[in-house]
């Protein structure tokens, strides 16, 4: 990999101010002051210090959002707030991603990173990962619902949801439901209470697959995964 790229990632600075790093001396390869940014190294083998502090490289990161609403779920957009801006520079500089997408409105955890392998693992349909939420619902939810749910509900567009497992918290004129679903279509989880005639108010993701949304973190606040939530989420638990 270039030098200039593992600076980069490592989060010291713009092009411009690598390239005032590299002609200072400060970056050391292997005991020996490098100058060029396009220096190939191996940074897994190779020992790179910066004013005498040793890089300790690594590929991939994983960070655990807690979503805020309007907020939306891209790496950029010319308009609105995206989730990577939420990010501090040396993350974001990793060219994260998110995993999957939650709407504009809605809240909760949100998985970022640049680890496609994985992204794909989550997100591919012959894995079955579920995803739990909460919802605030306009109109009585009833073990009727629930059924229906059970056995998979034919959306707007024709399309017949796999089984979902309704839990409901709160019955009433505004019910409280949580909702776990194996599958991830556009505003699924509100077209799928559209389909029983009943409207979602608010939406909140609580999990996916073995990831859970820590309840230390507020809105727009994140983490880094525990090696122990990642490996969970490797081995598919």
């Amino acid at each position: 990999m270039r030098l200039d790229k593992l600076l980069a990632n490592m989060g010291y600075g713009s092009r411009k101010e690598m390239k005032k790093l590299l002609k200072s001396g400060a970056v050391i390869v292997e005991g020996t002051p490098a100058k060029e940014g396009k220096m190939q190294i191996d940074p897994f083998k190779e020992e790179v210090t910066v004013n005498g502090e040793k890089i300790i490289y690594r590929e991939f990161i994983y960070v655990l959002l807690n979503k805020p609403p309007g907020v939306i779920s891209a790496t950029e957009d010319r308009q609105h707030e995206t989730v990577i801006d939420l990010l501090p520079v040396e993350l974001s500089v990793f060219d994260p991603f998110p995993v999957g997408r939650l709407d504009k409105d809605t809240e909760g955890l949100l998985l970022l990173t640049n680890d496609g392998q994985l992204s794909h693992q989550l997100l591919s349909p012959k894995k079955h990962v579920p995803k739990t939420y909460f919802a605030t619902i306009e109109g009585e939810v009833t073990s009727e619902d629930a059924e229906a749910f059970k056995k998979g509900v034919m959306l707007d567009d024709g399309y017949v949801t796999k089984p979902a497992d309704l839990v409901i918290i709160k019955s009433g004129t505004v019910s409280e439901i949580e909702l776990t679903i194996m599958e991830g279509k556009f505003h699924q989880v509100k077209r799928m209470f559209q389909s029983v005639g009943k409207e979602v108010t608010y939406l909140k993701r609580l999990s996916m697959g073995s990831l859970k949304l820590d309840p230390s973190l507020g809105l727009g606040e994140f983490r880094e995964l525990t090696p122990h939530e990642l490996e969970q989420l490797q081995n598919g638990e």
